[in-house]
Parts: structure tokens; C-alpha cells; sequence
């Protein structure tokens, strides 16, 4: 397992969600803040890592493994923070499009991946557009109170962010329908 600088800002990603959690819920003013810049940190690294590592010849199969388990570990948490602190059914239904979604396309790129048609499915700039709605999304939610107007800007960013991810998860079960039948 190499552990060069990608594989370790990926590894720190992690690191950060049960700091995330802490902040986010300590009783004080500002907590909400504080646990929004430590997910624009993550956030961060999430670009970072890739780029890095492409741009220095440092990718890596557990970099390639790791990175999407990171990315879908905060974005997963931030939204179940998200929803405790404002459990209306308004929240509920993106929250669980988007869960689903990763979950599903998750489970579609290992199978893929198994059968060697792993390119097929592979990251599309739809899915990047989706995942930096997303985040700036979460940044809004997690930061901001309901009674601010950020917040409901967050909440359409989330409603957003999940009709991007009704769209790329069609896209891709789209691009592997032809090697699914085949292989059924």
C-alpha cells in the first residue's frame, strides 16, 4: 500500500468525519461554522487527492479504492447530520435519492470492475457536476440555520444535486446496460 501525499490527504478525509461530528454538535455558537469549513477541508482534499496524484504520476489501486469510500463516507455522514438537525419530509427524499444513488452505482463499478468493464462506468463530468452541487449544498446546510436565507438556497442546491443524481446514475446504468444483459 503506497502512502504517498494523495493517499494520505484521501486517508486524512476520513480522518476528519468523526471531527466533523464532534464540532458539529458541541454546544456552542459557531459550531455549525466550524464543522463547515472542516468539510470544505475535506472537500478539499477530495479535489486535491486526484489531482495531485495524476499530476505526479502517484495514482494508485488503493488511492483508486480508497477515494470514492472517503468521498461517499463524508458526503454520507454530512447528510445524516443534515437530516437530525432538520428532519422535515422536505429533507428526507433528496437525502435518501442521493444515498441510494451511491450506494447503487457503488455496487454497479465493483461489478463492473469484477467482469474487467470497469471503464465503462467510469467517473463522468456529470458525476462531477453533481458531486460539487452536492457539496456546496451540504456547505449551506451544515453552516447555516433554517431561518437563513443561504439555508434555503442549500436546500434547492440539495434538491439539485439529487435530480443530478437521478441523471448520472441513468447514465451510467445506460453506458453498462449492454455488458449487464450480457452477463446476466
Amino acid at each position: 500500500m503506497p502512502m504517498n501525499l494523495p493517499n494520505w490527504l484521501t486517508v486524512s478525509r476520513i480522518l476528519l468525519i468523526p471531527l466533523f461530528v464532534v464540532v458539529f454538535y458541541l454546544p456552542w455558537r459557531g459550531a455549525e461554522g466550524a464543522a463547515a469549513v472542516i468539510f470544505v477541508v475535506a472537500a478539499i482534499t477530495d479535489w486535491l487527492d486526484g489531482y495531485l496524484a495524476r499530476r505526479w504520476g502517484q495514482t494508485s489501486r488503493f488511492g483508486a479504492f480508497l477515494d470514492p469510500v472517503a468521498d461517499k463516507l463524508i458526503v454520507a455522514v454530512a447528510l445524516i447530520v443534515v437530516l437530525q438537525r432538520d428532519a422535515r419530509a422536505l429533507m428526507v427524499l433528496p437525502v435518501v435519492i442521493i444515498i441510494s444513488r451511491e450506494i447503487t452505482v457503488s455496487a454497479l463499478r465493483e461489478w463492473m470492475a469484477e467482469i474487467g468493464e470497469r471503464a465503462k462506468v467510469a467517473v463522468s463530468g456529470l458525476g462531477k457536476l453533481k458531486t460539487t452541487v452536492q457539496m456546496v449544498a451540504l456547505v449551506l446546510l451544515i453552516g447555516f440555520q433554517r431561518n437563513n436565507p443561504l439555508y434555503t438556497l442549500g436546500v434547492a442546491g440539495l434538491y439539485a444535486a439529487a435530480l443530478l443524481t437521478v441523471w448520472s446514475m441513468a447514465s451510467y446504468l445506460r453506458a453498462a446496460w449492454p455488458t449487464l444483459k450480457a452477463n446476466a
